[in-house]
């Protein structure tokens, strides 16, 4: 078992003024149906209203905390912005407190400074990048993600994203400068189910241990093989290979690698 030892964490209470209720869906939709299974319990949490959309061109602002968010495996830095608002943006390595940060086409190349992808120098590390001008960072957002700017083609940028996958991306498109912080989540090893539970999931029962009126692994002597051509979801549908992503009309044209070499 291993876990955080916070040393980053500045300010243990969050801004009360970006805290909104966070309700438990324990992976129900509006009708009350589970559409996600294996959810429920938890910590009681409350949600940070986090700047993806970075839109304070122009006014600079300093870093007054950085804080843990339940929601997320990234950090939070707490920006305090010379008009007098408050800001919760994602804290990339090497933002400290007292930094001064800034959105615009004038900001400087550094951590934690945004700007539009055709100004941004090729070859620089970037990360809570826009798919769409002004509709707020997408991609790269989790603990120690990062992209790289690999080349400008005309009104596109060529980006190459952490799984691997090269995409153009428009040059208006916003983009934060930097690694998102936190990098050893990845080596955290929860090391008994509680910790699981605390997070929100619930135990995952195998096909196998089922009946067959339960799920199509189930039943037979002893441990059996999964039979039938292949493995099935409880409602029969194949699984495991079995492509479910539909064909899509909006920016998969713009993926010129697939990750892992597809």
């Amino acid at each position: 078992m291993s876990g955080y030892t916070f040393e980053e964490i500045t300010k243990d209470t969050p801004e009360k003024s970006l805290l909104v209720p966070l309700k438990k869906q324990a992976g129900r939709n509006n009708q009350g149906r589970i559409t996600v299974r294996h959810r429920g319990g938890g910590v009681k949490r409350k949600l940070r209203t986090i700047d993806f959309k970075r839109d304070k061109s122009g006014i600079p602002g300093r870093v007054a905390a950085i804080e843990y968010d339940p929601n997320r495996s990234a950090r939070l830095a707490l920006i305090y912005y010379a008009d007098g608002e408050k800001r919760y943006i994602l804290a990339p390595i090497g933002l400290n407190i007292g930094d001064a940060i800034m959105a615009g086409s004038d900001a400087e190349i550094k951590p934690g400074n945004v700007l539009p992808l055709n100004l941004i120098p090729s070859g620089t590390l970037i990360h809570n990048i826009e798919l769409e001008k002004g509709k707020g960072g997408q991609l790269v957002r989790s603990a120690g993600s990062v992209a790289q700017l690999m080349a400008k083609e005309g009104a596109y940028a060529l980006v190459r994203l952490a799984s691997g996958e090269m995409r153009r991306i428009r040059g208006d498109c916003l983009a934060t400068i930097g690694q998102v912080g936190n990098v050893d989540h990845k080596s955290i090893m929860l090391g008994k189910a509680g910790r699981k539970r605390l997070m929100g999931w619930r135990p995952t029962v195998r096909g196998s241990a089922m009946s067959p009126r339960d799920h199509p692994h189930g039943g037979g002597e002893g441990k059996c093989p999964i039979g039938l051509p292949g493995p099935k979801t409880p409602w029969g549908k194949p699984t495991r290979g079995y492509r479910t992503r539909k064909k899509s009309k909006g920016s998969d044209k713009l993926i010129v690698k697939r990750r892992k070499g597809k």
